[in-house]
């Protein structure tokens, strides 16, 4: 699936860089340009103009075309990178202290964002797809061990014995239809769901 609009770029072609220096560069460049085309597509869906997302990354659009050369390249990059983002935030919330059930509880807002701003994934990617389904194994290969390793440190402050799969499950189910729906507010719904990990402070 091509994005469907003409390409009018005055930026010349990057040349291959070699240097070490030059690969972090275009590693900085590239996440730049997935940074604004998820806050292109929160704002206005997976179906957002290339332009929108042009614009907001500071480039030209064949810049975008280049590194993604269909809008579902595109949409499957902007969703794993938010992936590793989630990922990361884990060890850092837990070095971060004050308490590692402050740390999972932060971590599962974060993730609550993820799911809820997905806008329209499944539009461009259906089950079945091999692109979605290796998407989803991959969401759960860096995503589970991190909520793992978040129960694992908070295992003191908290009484239940789910596993990471099971919370993350429920976390998921609690957020269907909560980008669509302004009457129900997911945030709350899994906020009560953590809450009720807790053990109570004796």
């Amino acid at each position: 699936m091509s994005y469907g609009e003409p390409v009018n770029d005055s930026h010349p072609a990057p040349r291959p860089a070699a240097a070490p220096s030059r690969r972090k560069d275009a590693r900085r460049n590239q996440e730049t340009l997935l940074d604004a085309a998820a806050t292109v597509f929160v704002a206005k869906g997976v179906d957002a103009p290339v332009r929108d997302i042009a614009a907001e990354a500071g480039v030209g659009l064949g810049t975008i075309y280049r590194h993604f050369p269909t809008r579902a390249d595109l949409v499957i990059a902007v969703y794993r990178h938010q992936i590793e983002a989630c990922a990361e935030a884990g060890p850092e919330l837990l070095a971060a202290g004050p308490a590692p059930y402050d740390a999972l509880r932060r971590w599962i807002d974060l993730f609550v964002d993820f799911l809820v701003t997905k806008h329209g994934l499944a539009a461009v990617l259906q089950p079945g797809n091999a692109d979605f389904e290796a998407l989803h194994a991959h969401f759960l290969d860096r995503l589970v061990p991190v909520c793992a390793a978040l129960l694992d440190a908070a295992a003191d402050e908290i009484h239940s014995d789910l596993t990471a799969y099971e919370l993350m499950r429920a976390v998921g189910n609690l957020c269907i239809g909560a980008d669509t729906d302004p009457r129900y507010d997911a945030r709350r719904m899994v906020g009560l769901l953590v809450a009720g990990l807790r053990r109570p402070r004796g």
